[in-house]
């Protein structure tokens, strides 16, 4: 039978009763209260063998009390809750040394199993974490389940210099995840650096990745700093992976087993310390199967997988998102809008093969080109017929194609603002157009894929192998 006394504060009397029942169902001796008061008095008196405290309370933000809680009693769990199940909730909560972070609503199966690991582990040992200063930046958005389970992840992480292998999407926000690990983890004071592996031709990543000698190769006049040497003592993102030559490969595993690489034409051992976090939106398991990428390798990356849902299975975000986008935009000098219900409701429906990034260029749009104050329905339905290219065969369908690749390069362009696109443009343009593309050019031909081949210049089993990989939707009908 378990033993110990659960302190239990939340100004839900609902939520009070069923922790109170659970927990007591399991064993354990559960007081409660509805204020930070009286949850204070207990923890000062010594009472209480874990807590399990609302984030907000009437007359105290349990924010405020874990420093205090922390300080007279260390080894005592914290376990905080949430309804604001936000990035930045998961992050204060680990930053203030909460045992757990549990968004609201919460299993009342994990909530137990969550007090059982805590008190075995108190019994062993403590933990002590150290408060950081907040952040205001809100790095990444969304209240959905799934997002959940990632800033969990992340908050428990971001001490740590284990590697990260993050699997995602075109457009899922595998960089701000990367980002969010240095900007808020131990390595934040040292260098972030990010290298596309899609973006750099193939017989030039090592020099990209590990600096060159001079000599080393024809037009190799000066020694040149590689990715590993600029990330010194920081982070290094090492996105699309899985496009990584198998020369390269191997020196990057050389890295991970022993924590030195040697330059391009080198001979001497450089020792490094830096913190891998890498990206790809594919199947590396299919790639080693393939004798495309080392399985030593994949080991080695894939200590921590973190997956990033596509938008389309949190579709909840979507309103989230929008509000980000537009005020992001607001900040940027762009006029004020705000989206109406039937807007909203639109926007939750759409597919997304762009994901995050499609529907936060097609924010941008409404904030740049639409003068009206509230966007409505009726204009994102516009938007959206527009980038499906869905017009009449009548029409010219190689004038509709060139109308929608020429609308989608704008919004990627202007996505960036003043500053310029990262390197690799042509690499990044052609994955974020090929698939909406062939969308476009099944809808401008009425599904008809023999007129769709001809009309993008494409063998049409080249055209039906990329419908399979890139998982385009093909509606009843087409052929």
């Amino acid at each position: 039978m378990p033993e110990g006394r659960i302190l239990v504060a939340d100004d839900d009397a609902a939520v009070r009763t069923v922790l109170n029942q659970a927990l007591a169902r399991a064993g354990y001796d559960v007081r409660t209260t509805s204020n930070g008061a009286t949850l204070w008095r207990w923890v000062n008196d010594g009472d209480g063998d874990i807590v399990i405290t609302d984030v907000v309370m009437p007359d105290e933000n349990a924010f405020d009390l874990l420093p205090r809680i922390r300080k007279i009693r260390p080894d005592l769990p914290v376990i905080v809750m949430s309804a604001q199940n936000t990035f930045m909730t998961a992050i204060r909560a680990s930053e203030r040394g909460a045992y757990e972070y549990l968004p609201k609503p919460f299993d009342l199966n994990e909530v137990t199993a969550i007090v059982g690991r805590a008190l075995a582990e108190k019994q062993q040992k403590t933990v002590s974490r150290q408060p950081q200063d907040d952040h205001e930046a809100m790095p990444l958005v969304g209240r959905s389940a799934a997002m959940q389970d990632i800033y969990r992840v992340l908050a428990r992480l971001m001490q740590t210099d284990l590697t990260v292998l993050i699997y995602g999407e075109s457009g899922t926000g595998k960089e701000l995840v990367a980002r969010a690990l240095h900007d808020y983890g131990k390595r934040s004071r040292g260098p972030f650096v990010a290298i596309n592996m899609a973006a750099i031709p193939r017989d030039l990543i090592e020099s990209e990745l590990f600096g060159h000698e001079q000599g080393a190769f024809t037009g190799a006049q000066k020694r040149s700093a590689g990715k590993f040497e600029q990330a010194e003592g920081g982070t290094l993102f090492l996105d699309e992976i899985g496009d990584m030559p198998m020369d390269a490969q191997t020196r990057l595993l050389r890295v991970l087993q022993q924590g030195e690489y040697t330059t391009v034409g080198g001979r001497t051992p450089i020792r490094t310390d830096v913190r891998i976090v890498a990206a790809t939106h594919k199947d590396l398991r299919q790639l080693i199967q393939q004798g495309l990428f080392r399985e030593d390798l994949y080991y080695r990356l894939n200590v921590v997988p973190i997956r990033l849902p596509p938008l389309r299975e949190r579709s909840e975000d979507v309103a989230d998102l929008v509000t980000h986008f537009l005020a992001q935009a607001e900040r940027e000098g762009l006029p004020r809008k705000t989206v109406d219900p039937d807007a909203l409701a639109r926007l939750r429906t759409h597919r997304w093969t762009g994901n995050v990034r499609e529907l936060e260029n097609l924010v941008r749009r409404f904030a740049a080109i639409y003068p009206q104050e509230v966007i409505t329905g009726a204009i994102v339905e516009q938007e959206l017929a527009d980038s499906r290219a869905n017009v009449p065969l009548e029409e010219s369908a190689e004038d509709s194609l060139s109308g929608y690749v020429e609308r989608h390069l704008v919004g990627y362009f202007n996505s960036f603002g003043s500053s310029l696109p990262p390197p690799g443009l042509y690499q990044r343009i052609l994955r974020e157009v090929e698939a909406p593309l062939i969308g476009a050019a099944l809808a401008a031909t009425r599904g008809n894929q023999i007129k769709a081949a001809d009309l993008l210049g494409l063998n049409r089993n080249t055209l039906r192998k990329k419908i399979r990989d890139l998982e385009i939707a093909v509606i009843r009908g087409q052929r």
